[in-house]
């Protein structure tokens, strides 16, 4: 791993993590004192939050979120095992999901006609294809993949556990674009439970035939 070009890919996504500050600073005087942070599917708020906490809060916390997943990776055990290529793009992740809804958000409270959840599940749906595509290519480790008891300690049902996740989030991801149109919450919520409970029945399966 060559940790320069870490630190510097770390550098560039947290200044880009502080563009919605400075795009929230320009902005400020048009924008209202309370702003919707949180919408339903059917593009309705159902949360609000100051304009002070929606400009700098929600960067910041962002921010930080990013420098969990930095260190948690930096300060793997098995870090040998992640390509730096996996974890540069996986750095990216963040930074674009906090530009997109930042600019939403934004856009929202300056009365643009901006459809959230369409915009939300776009994003999800292409985040979901990226992490599919590389997820059968991960090697053991305590940061990315399936990391459950019968993965880390079998390499053989790791493989096989994230060779299957890595289907389910490029078909979920899939399914997410389609539903960006319907934005039907049962299609989202079956979807998100596929992926998170069929693996992990999967490799229990494994486990029990001795793999």
């Amino acid at each position: 791993m060559n940790k320069k070009e870490l630190k510097n890919t770390m550098v560039i996504t947290s200044l880009v993590l502080l563009i919605p500050v400075i795009v929230g600073v320009i902005l400020w005087s048009q924008l209202p004192e309370t702003i919707a942070t949180h919408f339903e599917l059917n593009n309705q708020a159902n949360g609000w939050s100051s304009k002070t906490f929606t400009v700098f809060g929600i960067p910041l916390v962002m921010l930080a979120i990013q420098w969990v997943c930095f260190l948690a990776t930096f300060f793997d055990p098995k870090k040998k095992n992640i390509s730096l290529k996996l974890i540069k793009n996986i750095l990216w992740l963040v930074p674009l999901i906090s530009l997109s809804v930042m600019l939403s958000i934004y856009s929202k409270a300056l009365g643009f006609s901006i459809n959230v959840g369409t915009v939300s599940h776009l994003l999800v749906g292409f985040v979901f294809i990226m992490i599919g595509n590389y997820l059968h290519k991960v090697k053991q480790n305590y940061t990315i993949g399936i990391k459950i008891p019968w993965t880390l300690n079998s390499k053989e049902n790791w493989n096989k556990t994230n060779r299957l996740s890595a289907w389910l989030f490029v078909i979920g991801g899939l399914v997410f674009l389609l539903n960006s149109y319907f934005l039907n919450y049962w299609i989202m919520a079956i979807v998100i439970g596929i992926i998170v409970f069929v693996p992990v029945g999967y490799s229990f399966l494994l486990f029990k035939k001795g793999i």
